[in-house]
């Protein structure tokens, strides 16, 4: 189905190709995980198997790519459509109509699909995505995670033989992503249908793959067998890391398998209590907080309280109100009644340059604050906007990832979008700092740079809020947790009460030392050695 011979991307002034791989071959009916660092490749190699790059992007292709025979320098995207389907990082970014079903039948409508059969596919993919009560919303008012399924059923619709999907799962909450997995499985098992996709969040994926692709440093390998790749990668999903660590062979790949081998583990380790953290008082206070949007209630006259000196996870389903609630504490989103208080200010009613160097919102979409031409410059322009020390934005941004500065921000991955965009706001030190799914697109190594960042800043004194769907990084890094559902607060703790009390939430090493409350490798690690 996919033949790749030679196959090397080289951009406009680039030194080296940005992806070069061996021949390879990906049959039809396989499902193909792509797997390495941010940045390092993954979304240019993606690119190549619908046209995108050259066509769209630009670079010199070298080497040859065919798709059921047909080679992608004679055949542009649209000459493709119909054979592969495409779903980059920025759903958003590609919708072309207003609402969910329109989005839906577009694609078939561009391919003359007959009413009847296009009427049919809607429906089947609205059910298949968990999208039926959403049919006639606004895309633009849908959360993150709900317009990447969009995005994902708009593909599915059309029925492609092929799948293409960058990091399809990033914004999802892990029942949704879940369910979007399953139905690729099916798609694969049941229809034949060829899938490739990359994913940073291995611990959801690794156990659905056929074979892995590994990338690094603009080099991909052929495809191996999950369990090799496993062996060889830099970055691993916590239960082949616990494995590693534990000697245990065969290498678990799942929860199932990892369980088997902790049999012992679980039987001769202690039950960890939550280890007290010392917080500051609260610094976000929330009363009986009412916001609708289009006259649909999204958060129910909510209360809660955020502790300053601590980082606390702010989670829940798709749709849940996460986003909005941080939109309102930053002065983003309108509510309608309650109270906000923010460090004493009402972020509702505060004048902007009053809020600076009080709150620090970075948004799912990490682009919307990035206006310069290069690295470099963003992060003299957010010196000068701070009247921050020269050199402070970058010299933060050196600590979580090693970018070109003279490279243009949109030529950077999604999760390096994200880094650049908090190294500008944290340049104006706030004291209550608000994330909203901060770990898209990163690998696990730079998530760990990240978490040793706002640990660090929780040190200091300051409030981190964030919202997210990466139950590992809440794992790893989080002190409380408050749980959203449907606009309500259900749950609000430490975070190892409520995460591995959660079947949703709870992070792959909970569920392997269940009973057992242990969140992390590291956690297990500490105590076998204790011991």
């Amino acid at each position: 189905m996919i033949h790749l011979t030679a196959l090397s991307i080289t951009y406009a002034g680039a030194s080296r190709p940005a992806i070069s791989c061996p021949d390879l071959t990906i049959d039809e009916g396989e499902l193909v995980l792509l797997v390495g660092p941010t940045g390092s490749g993954k979304t240019t190699l993606l690119r190549c198997l619908n046209g995108l790059v050259p066509h769209f992007s630009g670079g010199t292709l070298a080497g040859r790519v065919l798709i059921d025979g047909r080679d992608t320098r004679d055949h542009r995207p649209r000459d493709l459509a119909e054979l592969v389907g495409f779903v980059g990082q920025d759903p958003l970014s590609g919708f072309v109509t207003e609402s969910v079903e329109e989005e839906i039948a577009y694609g078939m409508e561009t391919l003359a699909v007959g009413q009847t059969a296009m009427r049919r596919r809607v429906e089947e993919v609205l059910d298949l995505m968990g999208l039926a009560d959403l049919r006639t919303r606004p895309l633009r008012e849908l959360s993150g995670g709900q317009q990447q399924r969009v995005a994902v059923a708009a593909v599915l619709a059309s029925g492609p033989r092929t799948l293409v999907l960058d990091e399809p799962t990033s914004a999802l909450d892990p029942v949704s992503a879940e369910d979007v997995l399953a139905s690729l499985d099916r798609l694969v098992h049941d229809l034949g249908v060829t899938v490739v996709l990359a994913e940073h969040r291995l611990e959801r994926t690794i156990h659905h793959a056929d074979s892995v692709i590994l990338v690094e440093a603009g080099r991909a390998t052929e495809p191996l067998a999950p369990s090799d790749a496993m062996q060889r990668a830099l970055s691993v999903p916590p239960v082949v890391e616990l494995g590693r660590e534990l000697g245990w062979s065969p290498l678990p790949l799942s929860i199932r398998d990892a369980r088997r081998h902790a049999t012992d583990l679980r039987r001769t380790l202690p039950d960890r209590p939550q280890p007290p953290v010392p917080g500051g008082e609260a610094t976000i206070r929330v009363k009986r907080l009412y916001v609708r949007r289009s006259a649909r209630p999204v958060l129910h006259e909510i209360d809660l309280a955020v502790a300053g000196g601590r980082v606390t996870a702010l989670m829940g389903r798709n749709g849940s109100g996460k986003s909005t609630l941080l939109g309102v504490l930053c002065g983003l989103v309108r509510s309608h009644s309650g109270s906000v208080d923010v460090c004493g200010l009402d972020p509702r009613t505060s004048r902007p340059r009053d809020l600076i160097g009080v709150v620090g919102m970075v948004p799912q979409d990490a682009g919307s604050l990035l206006y310069s031409d290069s690295v470099e410059a963003e992060c003299r322009s957010a010196d000068r906007d701070f009247d921050a020390t020269p050199g402070t934005a970058a010299g933060i941004l050196s600590s979580l990832a090693a970018l070109d500065p003279t490279r243009h921000p949109r030529d950077l991955s999604e999760g390096q979008r994200m880094l650049l965009a908090l190294s500008v706001i944290l340049a104006g030190d706030p004291k209550v700092l608000l994330l909203d799914e901060p770990t898209r697109g990163l690998d696990y190594g730079a998530k760990r740079r990240l978490a040793d960042l706002l640990r660090a800043r929780a040190a200091r004194g300051v409030t981190v809020l964030m919202a997210t769907h990466d139950v590992e990084i809440a794992a790893e890094v989080a002190d409380d947790v408050l749980l959203l559902a449907d606009g309500d607060v259900i749950g609000a703790g430490p975070a190892r009460e409520i995460l591995c009390d959660s079947p949703s939430f709870a992070p792959q090493v909970a569920k392997v030392m269940h009973p057992r409350s242990y969140l992390t490798v590291h956690d297990v690690l500490a105590a076998r050695d204790a011991r």
